[in-house]
């Protein structure tokens, strides 16, 4: 068990906020205690993510576009448009990552059949079986991350996280 009175070294994040305290004490950097690391921690963590979808031949965009459509249940199809909603990207972002998941077989586009205008976006029977595989592999991937921690900081982590996105993010539309 680490000595709690041994000073810790500084990390990353500390060493900066004693560089700007040095230089502009008559800032509070105190922020960059938490935004720093979650900063940090949110490029790790997407790193470490991002692994396991280029095992599978994915972006994580791609991914994300599957994982969407997979979610919609049967018969596994969505809007280009409520697919940008679900990934949280522009319409154009959007036709690119469904042009290449077409070209590779995983996704297919036809007319919606209420409005011939309209456009729906289904899974194939490829793209339901990549994903299957790999949401399975990317929840292991997860649960590796998360164990870095304890149960206890995890059930501690997970309501301050929601809460916090709860009054940053814009309400969802229904």
């Amino acid at each position: 068990m680490p000595d709690p009175t041994t000073p810790r070294p500084l990390d990353h994040v500390a060493r900066i906020q004693a560089e700007w305290t040095r230089e502009r004490p008559d800032l509070d950097v105190s922020p960059q205690a938490v935004i720093g690391r979650l900063h940090r921690l949110a490029g790790l963590l997407t790193e470490e993510l991002c692994v396991v979808y280029r095992r599978f031949g994915l972006s994580e965009g791609e991914f994300d576009v599957l994982a969407a459509l997979r979610r919609a249940g049967e018969p596994f199809e969505r809007a280009p448009g409520e697919l940008a909603t679900h990934t949280m990207v522009t319409t154009g972002a959007m036709t690119k990552r469904i042009d290449r998941l077409e070209r590779t077989g995983l996704v297919t586009r036809r007319r919606a059949a209420d409005d011939g205008r309209a456009r729906v976006v289904a899974l194939t029977q490829a793209g339901r079986d990549l994903i299957d595989r790999a949401f399975t592999e990317h929840m292991r991937n997860e649960r590796r991350l998360l164990d870095a921690l304890t149960a206890d900081e995890t059930a501690a982590l997970e309501p301050l996280l929601t809460a916090w996105l709860g009054r940053l993010e814009p309400p969802q539309g229904g």
